[in-house]
C-alpha cells in the first residue's frame, strides 16, 4: 500500500515554485489542489467550472459555500485556498490594484498568533520546525456601485470541528488576519443554512454553469415562472420550453433567472421536478443565503 503523502516543508516550497496563491480571475492558481501530487484532503473534492477557470474545491462544504457565493451579484473573482501571508505583507488589494500599495503593511500569521498567545500551526523540518502558509477557503471580490472593489473572506467549517480547541484557536488568527486589513470575514457551518437549499442549489449548478441566456431569454423564463406558481416545475418548464421551442434552454434560463434572484424561488422545495413552485419576497429569497445576507457562526 502506498503511503500517506504528509506536508513538509519541501512540498511548501514546491507550491511556491509552482506560483501557487498567486494570480486573479483566470489566472489565478489555487495554494491547495486536487492532484495526485498533492497531500490528499480529508473531505470529498470537486472540479467546477466558474469565470472562466476551473474552481478546486476540498469539501461538500466548500462547494455549498461556493454556490451560495456565485449567487451575488457584484462577485468578479472567488480565489479558494488562498494563503495567507506568515510575515508581514502588502494588503491583498496589490494584486488588483498598484494604487493599494499605498495602504500600510499588514502583519502576517506568525506575529498575530504570538498577539493572541497561541500556536502557529507547524509542519516538520528535519528535526525543527517550518512555519505553516494558512489558508482561508474562499476570497471573493466584490465590486461596489462605485466601481471600486472589495474582498470578502469565507472560512468553511463543519459544525463538529468548531467543538474543537485547536480549531478554534486557528481560526482566531484567520478572523484576526483579515481583520488587520479591514476585510470582512465569515465562517460559514450547515447550522447556518437550510438542507434542502444546499441541495437544490447543487443539483441545479449544472444549469446555471452551461452557457448564458440572454436578457429577453430569462425575461421570458420569469414570467412564466410568476404565472405558473403553485404549479409543478415540470409544468413550468414546460411552459417555458414552448416559448423558447427548446427544453434545455428553458431549464438554463429558468435556473440562471434563479441563481441571480430574479425568480425568488423558495430553494427549500428541494430539486425535484415534480414538486410545486413558491416564489419569496427578494428579502426572504436573500435571508436563504447565509453569505448574501451576512452570517456567520461564533468561534468564541
Amino acid at each position: 500500500m502506498a503511503k500517506k503523502r504528509r506536508f513538509t516543508r519541501q512540498v511548501l516550497e514546491r507550491f511556491e515554485r509552482e506560483g501557487r496563491g498567486t494570480g486573479t480571475h483566470k489566472s489565478y492558481i489555487p495554494w491547495h489542489r486536487v492532484t495526485r501530487s498533492d497531500p490528499s484532503s480529508c473531505g470529498r473534492s470537486h472540479l467546477i467550472t466558474w469565470g472562466g477557470r476551473q474552481i478546486e474545491l476540498l469539501s461538500d462544504l466548500e462547494w455549498v459555500a461556493c454556490c451560495f457565493s456565485m449567487m451575488a451579484p457584484n462577485v468578479i473573482d472567488i480565489r479558494e485556498q488562498f494563503p495567507l501571508s506568515v510575515e508581514t505583507s502588502c494588503h491583498e488589494l496589490c494584486d488588483y490594484d498598484v494604487a493599494a500599495r499605498a495602504l500600510p503593511l499588514v502583519p502576517g500569521t506568525y506575529q498575530l498568533a504570538q498577539e493572541l498567545g497561541v500556536k502557529h500551526p507547524m509542519v516538520p523540518d528535519e528535526g525543527t520546525h517550518f512555519a505553516w502558509t494558512m489558508t482561508t477557503d474562499l476570497l471573493l471580490t466584490l465590486q461596489t456601485p462605485e466601481g471600486a472593489r472589495q474582498l470578502l473572506a469565507i472560512s468553511c467549517k463543519y459544525d463538529s470541528e468548531l467543538d474543537r480547541r485547536r480549531t478554534r484557536e486557528k481560526l482566531r488568527i484567520e478572523a484576526s488576519y483579515w481583520a488587520r486589513r479591514n476585510v470582512r470575514w465569515l465562517l460559514i457551518s450547515p447550522s447556518l443554512y437550510q438542507e434542502l437549499v444546499a441541495l437544490t442549489l447543487r443539483r441545479s449548478f449544472a444549469w446555471y454553469s452551461a452557457a448564458a441566456t440572454t436578457a429577453d431569454q430569462k425575461s421570458m423564463a420569469i414570467e412564466d415562472a410568476r404565472r405558473s406558481e403553485g404549479r409543478s416545475l415540470t409544468d413550468t418548464l414546460v411552459g417555458i420550453a414552448s416559448h423558447l421551442g427548446d427544453m434545455s434552454l428553458a431549464q438554463r434560463a429558468f435556473w440562471q433567472s434563479v441563481w441571480c434572484g430574479e425568480i425568488p424561488l423558495d430553494l427549500r422545495r428541494g430539486w425535484r421536478p415534480h414538486l410545486p413552485i413558491s416564489l419569496l419576497s427578494s428579502v426572504a429569497f436573500l435571508g436563504l443565503n447565509p453569505i448574501a445576507s451576512g452570517r456567520t457562526s461564533w468561534i468564541g
